[in-house]
């Protein structure tokens, strides 16, 4: 390596150090978040929720109401067409 840190293939050790090193903090902070998000679904649980239903609710939440009033309107014809409705 030279002075400015670059090895013979031209890759900045120090900057590539700093790029690994700021992916594994936000690993960390994935995985702390990914915790906290198990611990408000426990408490939900112990406080008779359907956390099940609730995840739906929260996928449904991130979509488009378009797209989820297509899905429901295709599901109930299929429904339909089962006998199920």
């Amino acid at each position: 390596m030279d002075e400015q840190g670059t090895d013979s293939y031209g890759i900045a050790a120090g900057e590539l150090r700093s790029f690994i090193e700021r992916f594994e903090r936000l690993e960390i902070e994935k995985k702390e978040i990914a915790e906290q998000q198990k611990e408000v679904m426990a408490e939900a649980k112990g406080r008779g929720y359907d956390t099940k239903v609730m995840r739906k609710v929260i996928a449904l939440r991130k979509r488009d109401k378009d797209d989820i009033a297509e899905e429901e309107a295709v599901l109930e014809m299929y429904k339909a067409a089962l006998g199920m409705a």
